[in-house]
This record gives C-alpha cells, sequence and structure tokens, in this order.
C-alpha cells in the first residue's frame, strides 16, 4: 500500500496517473469559504504557492479556466484585453460545477468535465512546487508547475492583482 492508495481517486488524479505526473497528496480539513488562506495555513506553506482554480467565462457565456496564485486576484479587465474579448466574469458556483465536474471548492484544472481554455498566470512558473486542487474538497496535490504547463498547455497571462 503506498501513500497514494489513502487519497481519493479523483478524475484529477487519474489524470495525473495517467500522465505519469509526479505528485504529492495533501488532505486537510475543508472550511466552507476558507480559499487559499485556510489551506495555506494547513498545510504550512506559503499561500503565494497555492494555485487557485477559477472558472469564468466571457460575454458569449464561453467558459475558461484561471490559474491564479491563491495570495492574488484575477484583473478581469486585464484578462478580458489580453483575450480581446468584452468581458470576463467569474462563473456563478452552480454554473462552474457544471463546466468543471467538480463542486466550488473542489475544482480541479484537471480531468474537467468540458474542455476549456486554461490561462495561468505567468509567475507560477517561477515556484519550485505548487499546490493545486486534487479535484476534492480538503484535497490538494503538490507537483512542479512544468508539470502543470506540460499537462495542460496554458496560454501564459500577467493579469494577477493583489488581493484589496
Amino acid at each position: 500500500m503506498s501513500d497514494k492508495d489513502k487519497f481519493p481517486v479523483t478524475l484529477a488524479v487519474r489524470e495525473l496517473q495517467k500522465h505519469q505526473v509526479q505528485y504529492t497528496g495533501h488532505l486537510f480539513p475543508y472550511e466552507e469559504k476558507g480559499g487559499t488562506a485556510h489551506s495555506s495555513k494547513e498545510l504550512g506553506v506559503p499561500e503565494h504557492h497555492v494555485i487557485k482554480t477559477l472558472i469564468m467565462e466571457n460575454e458569449k457565456k464561453e467558459p475558461l479556466v484561471v490559474l491564479m496564485h491563491g495570495d492574488l486576484q484575477v484583473s478581469t479587465k486585464q484578462l478580458a484585453r489580453e483575450l480581446g474579448v468584452k468581458t470576463i466574469s467569474p462563473c456563478k458556483p452552480e454554473v462552474a460545477d457544471r463546466h468543471s465536474g467538480y463542486q466550488v471548492g473542489g475544482t480541479s484544472p484537471f480531468g474537467t468535465k468540458r474542455e476549456m481554455p486554461v490561462y495561468m498566470e505567468k509567475t507560477i512558473l517561477d515556484l519550485d512546487l505548487i499546490f493545486i486542487n486534487g479535484g476534492k474538497r480538503g484535497f490538494l496535490v503538490s507537483m512542479k508547475p512544468q508539470d502543470v504547463q506540460r499537462l495542460l498547455q496554458p496560454t501564459l497571462v500577467q493579469v494577477g492583482v493583489k488581493a484589496s
């Protein structure tokens, strides 16, 4: 029995295994609305290293995934400009759940129900190790950001702003 057997086998985990991505699972008590501040505190890692998976949409209601540092927010204006669309806004939780196949708070960019374009904050690649949702609330996987890049082939953007 390996450590991996103790962790939930989510669609995200299956996707990582299928592509032979090296990762480590981390379980922690989920806290409603706790966000990355809670998970970084529980795991004892900087919030900047905890990556949020955000499901957003443009004015045509076309969904997209944004990967962002936990301690930053997405400038939706800047992202819309970079993508050449009128507006970008977060999806309502039930809409995000439908697109991703995951429950908000447990959204992983891996193994989503619908294929969506992925945009990743460029500076995520500067980190040695990131913590990203493993497809279930209270479950993060740590991995190299280069593996995220290899697997998802995200478009790199610079749209992170300090949370006000």
